[in-house]
């Protein structure tokens, strides 16, 4: 019975499972479930890897789209840290696009050229499995392709043939493409290798000199941002603490002068007491090294100070006012320094050094002890010989006077041939004898006169002579209520220099008179240096002129109009005031020309025109230019070289060219105010070993 009830209930439930028999369709479900399915999904499994397998890509076998979105996720991980923005949006861009996308596209069009990696495109060509996806492959199997070229690129764990690979376990085999940019790197390193070791010293020391050139092209402001040795810490300026405690200074004199007036008178002192303490550490001090050593200690007080006044007196406008008020008293201060400085150079120019005039006196004194026999000198028939050199020199210095004849004759080739004319005062007249007769310069001939010997040389002849004896000059030069304050009446302070009134200075107009018997004849001044033998002078062709000098004027200046008063008719009427001037200094003489022109008789025309002092300034040059008025020959510029007695930016090759070197200007080399550059040009000629040079306390 109980049988029989189970039985339809089973049938029941077989029916309503879908007909047939009640045990059937359970079974055939199982054995499909069971057998079928695992069968299914093997043969699916080996299909994929024979598509996609690793002899072809070189790349891990992905079974579905899913493991594929996987490692592009995976890949994007590790590439986010490295890659630009720009790079991330490339991609999105591509995915959208293209669908999946593509690490090779994206080296191929998107990155820079520092993700190209050697030989990968040279590899691509040759084997095109490596980029080229079957036509009929998936979007999965062609994701893998794709990566697996671009895994070996350099983002993701690449594997040779030793190794695996860690995303999957799978192992990795070297692809063709793989081995070929080993290969292709193996030669280029071997290749390299080979050139270092064939390259000999020569070459070496190329290369390191143009690391070394590649180096300083380096902009060094840009590598000092980065570098702890920064231009900013260095100390570029030595004088930037004296300047930083003087600009302390002019801020605590304004402070104290606001703090006065508001009646704070702690701070006023206090700003006193630091400004006396700041100045007394400074002192005369030009750099950072003369400064005293509490200066840090000045500085570091100061500013505290000036902290404290900046934060209870500042007021913007009373500042600026404050400030200009010491602005303008500084302006006004520099134009009287400039005034007196003008004076003093000046001055200084004027007056002859302790050392020299001791020396002067000296010779003196011993000359006229000499008896009168030891006071001639040799050779005194070549004085008159107008087959030897001449030469005319005129000076009341006798230091000045043994530098130029010194100096010619250790640069003359001939020095036997040379025969020196000088002329001095009777104050000196002594002493340029003694000098001479102690110290002869070698086998060359001396000659020495006293201007006063010159009969013919008298006010009724000469006129620059009548002049300086007229009470209008007199009154020029000595009148009682004439400006004597340092910086009163220095504007024409150079023309009443004490050497206008000396006949010494004008006697260059009266060489045919001084040496009868001599046709050409080389006028030097006493400030100059010979550097070269100038015999070579004496054979230049004047052209029929009478005198030889190098001309001195530029674009604009040294030209006619900056010595003459161009606004007398008798100036512009007979002179272009554009007119190239010349050099007193060095100049060769033809006396034969010079008389048959009658060049004596036209400058007394124009020194009597000139009484009043209304075409020209005093001085030798103006009627040395109207004298000589196209009677000049330019000479070449080597000859003689101005400007070493004011210009300090003469180029130094064209002083070691010159044969004549001229300290023309107010810095002479023997004076405290030469240039030091320059001096030493002078001072080799001088023996400052000489018992008169070592007593008078001469000295370099």
């Amino acid at each position: 019975m109980p049988r029989s009830k189970r039985l339809p209930a089973a049938a029941g439930g077989g029916r309503r499972s879908g007909g047939g028999s009640g045990f059937r369709p359970p079974v055939v479900l199982l054995l499909f479930f069971f057998v079928l399915v695992p069968l299914l999904v093997l043969a699916a499994r080996r299909s994929t890897r024979t598509l996609v397998s690793p002899d072809q890509t070189g790349s891990p076998n992905f079974s579905s789209k899913k493991a594929a979105d996987w490692r592009e996720q995976l890949v994007i991980q590790h590439l986010k840290p490295i890659l630009t923005k720009e790079v991330i949006e490339a991609i999105s861009a591509s995915r959208h696009e293209l669908g999946q996308w593509s690490l090779d596209f994206l080296r191929q069009n998107h990155v820079s050229s520092s993700w190209q990696v050697d030989g990968v495109d040279h590899a691509s060509q040759n084997n095109p499995t490596v980029t080229d996806t079957p036509q009929n492959a998936s979007n999965a199997e062609k994701i893998s392709f794709k990566m697996g070229d671009d895994a070996r690129v350099g983002s993701l764990p690449t594997a040779n043939k030793d190794s695996k690979d860690n995303l999957d376990g799978h192992q990795l085999l070297d692809s063709p493409a793989k081995v070929a940019r080993r290969q292709l790197r193996e030669k280029r390193r071997e290749k390299r290798a080979l050139e270092l070791v064939q390259q000999d010293d020569e070459t070496l020391v190329k290369l390191e000199n143009a690391a070394i050139e590649h180096s300083k092209a380096v902009d060094s402001a840009i590598l000092g941002k980065y570098s702890i040795w920064r231009r900013d810490n260095e100390n570029e300026n030595s004088d930037s603490t004296v300047r930083l405690m003087r600009d302390q200074i002019i801020m605590a004199r304004v402070y104290m002068v606001i703090a006065k007036s508001k009646n704070r008178l702690d701070l006023y002192q206090e700003l006193l007491t630091r400004i006396k303490e700041s100045q007394r550490a400074v002192g005369e001090a030009n750099a950072d090294s003369d400064l005293h050593r509490s200066a840090p200690e000045k500085i570091k007080a100061m500013g505290q100070v000036l902290s404290r006044a900046r934060e209870a007196l500042y007021d913007c406008k009373a500042v600026i006012q404050r400030l200009r008020v010491m602005l303008q008293s500084a302006d006004e201060q520099v134009r009287s320094l400039k005034k007196q400085s003008t004076f003093l150079s000046q001055l200084a120019a004027k007056t002859i050094p302790n050392g020299i005039h001791c020396l002067s006196m000296r010779l003196t004194i011993d000359y006229y002890l000499l008896p009168p026999e030891k006071r001639k000198f040799p050779r005194s028939e070549n004085i008159e010989n107008p087959s030897l050199y001449h030469y005319a020199l005129f000076s009341d210095n006798v230091l000045a006077a043994s530098v130029v004849v010194n100096s010619t004759i250790m640069n003359a080739k001939e020095p036997a041939k040379h025969v020196f004319h000088l002329v001095t005062d009777k104050l000196n007249f002594g002493a340029m004898n003694m000098w001479f007769l102690l110290n002869p310069p070698g086998n060359a001939t001396i000659h020495v006169e006293n201007v006063d010997d010159f009969k013919w040389l008298n006010s009724s002849y000469c006129p620059v002579l009548r002049q300086l004896e007229s009470a209008a000059m007199k009154e020029y030069y000595f009148k009682a209520d004439h400006p004597t304050t340092l910086s009163a009446g220095s504007s024409n302070l150079k023309y009443r220099n004490p050497k206008y009134l000396s006949m010494l200075n004008h006697l260059r107009f009266y060489l045919p008179e001084v040496y009868p018997k001599l046709d050409k004849i080389l006028f030097l001044d006493d400030d100059i240096v010979v550097q070269k033998d100038l015999t070579a002078l004496w054979s230049v062709d004047l052209k029929g002129n009478v005198n030889g000098a190098v001309e001195t004027c530029g674009e604009s200046f040294h030209r006619f109009d900056k010595y003459l008063n161009f606004s007398n008719p008798h100036i512009a009427r007979n002179f272009d005031p554009n007119a190239c001037g010349w050099a007193y200094g060095m100049n060769i003489f033809d006396l034969k020309e010079w008389k048959k022109k009658d060049i004596t008789g036209i400058y007394h025309k124009w020194q009597n025109m000139n009484e009043d002092r209304v075409l020209w300034k005093l001085g030798t040059l103006p009627p040395g230019l109207l004298t000589f008025y196209k009677l000049t020959h330019p000479l070449d510029k080597s000859w003689h070289v101005l400007g070493l007695g004011y210009n300090p930016s003469i180029d130094h090759s064209e002083i070691q060219n010159a044969a004549v070197v001229h300290y023309n200007g107010n810095m002479k080399p023997w004076l405290e105010l030469a240039m030091t550059k320059y001096r030493s040009y002078w001072t080799k000629y001088i023996k400052y070993d000489h018992p008169y040079v070592r007593g008078c306390k001469l000295s370099e």
